[in-house]
């Protein structure tokens, strides 16, 4: 991605994983001009953490074909739970070892660059506020389906980060008040108890233990049963994997249309993994929507798939520190 293919200045986006660290600078226009990865080595611990994240960044700049110099500064996106103000992780549940991290100071001292922090579910949904799917829009809702759910908010070109820094955990609305699936985080009753890819796999695997549905997902060893297998299964005709795929269609929906109702935005956008089930899907959440939403909503709202991929974090990231760099100057 090297080579001038925008406007300066540039800004270095990191996004921070349990399993990898991504990177980009990114220029002023929102165009990255560079992507790479290394492992996050999570394991190790928030101190080493700092070094992997410095490791990416300057890998991201080497490959760019910016000089160090032209970098005006550094958006870093972390899963939460964190004190954006104060730039601290505080007790990230896939980063153990990291707790109560000092995560921005350490890096910008590592870097010699300020750096801006924010949750990274808010900072994919800002990449494609940015220069993504949203560009253009008035605000946006976006939905990232994998392991979890995350989420982000974006009204009027400002992220929705809340009053204690936990604002836009759509995930974890509550849309069953009883007898609710058991969420990740330990409460029950979640939309990505019911929506997210793993989710997904669970209730599958449940299906065919404790039902007889007939179904060709019978024929894969358990750890086949992916959520990719699943919209397989319902593409070819399967029943089960038909049923499973519209239910989880039913429930992005009910937290669309809670959304909806709440903040009322130009748009709302699926990322990550499972929008690979292709355009029936999302059609399937649209058609719930019309039915749930009050009238004028459902008709004026836009539902689409996210567009940039696994650059939306970095990209994002980079575009708010854009946003707070330009603020303080």
């Amino acid at each position: 991605m090297s080579g001038d293919t925008g406007p300066g200045p540039f800004y270095l986006g990191i996004d921070l994983g349990g399993t990898n660290i991504k990177s980009g600078v990114v220029d002023d226009s929102g165009t990255p001009r560079s992507a790479i990865s290394v492992p996050t080595h999570a394991n190790e611990g928030g101190r080493a953490g700092i070094e992997h994240l410095a490791e990416a960044g300057r890998k991201a700049v080497e490959a760019s074909g910016i000089s160090w110099d032209q970098i005006v500064g550094v958006g870093l996106g972390s899963p939460g739970t964190m004190d954006i103000p104060a730039g601290m992780l505080l007790e990230p549940p896939n980063l153990h070892g990291w707790e109560n991290l000092p995560i921005r100071d350490l890096l910008a001292e590592k870097l010699n660059k300020p750096v801006v922090l924010q949750n990274d579910g808010n900072a994919a949904a800002y990449g494609e506020y940015w220069a993504g799917a949203g560009r253009g829009s008035h605000s946006l809702v976006m939905f990232t389906l994998g392991t979890g759910i995350g989420s982000g908010i974006v009204i009027e070109g400002l992220i929705h980060e809340g009053r204690h820094s936990h604002g836009a955990e759509c995930g974890h609305m509550i849309i069953e008040m009883s007898g609710g699936r058991m969420c990740s985080c330990g409460h029950p009753g979640h939309l990505e108890a019911y929506a997210s890819a793993t989710s997904l796999v669970k209730r599958a695997l449940e299906a065919l233990d404790q039902t007889d549905e007939p179904s060709s997902l019978r024929l894969l060893p358990h750890e086949q049963v992916t959520s990719r297998a699943i919209n397989e299964a319902a593409d070819a005709g399967d029943v089960l994997g038909a049923r499973l795929m519209k239910e989880t269609a039913y429930y992005l929906a009910v937290g669309a249309v809670s959304l909806m109702h709440t903040i009322d935005p130009d748009l709302i956008l699926f990322g990550g993994g499972m929008i690979n089930a292709g355009q029936s899907f999302l059609d399937e959440i649209r058609r719930n929507v019309r039915g749930m939403a009050f009238p004028i909503p459902a008709q004026k709202i836009r539902l689409a798939y996210a567009q940039l991929g696994e650059d939306a974090g970095f990209v994002g990231a980079a575009g708010w520190a854009r946003v707070v760099l330009n603020r303080r100057s």
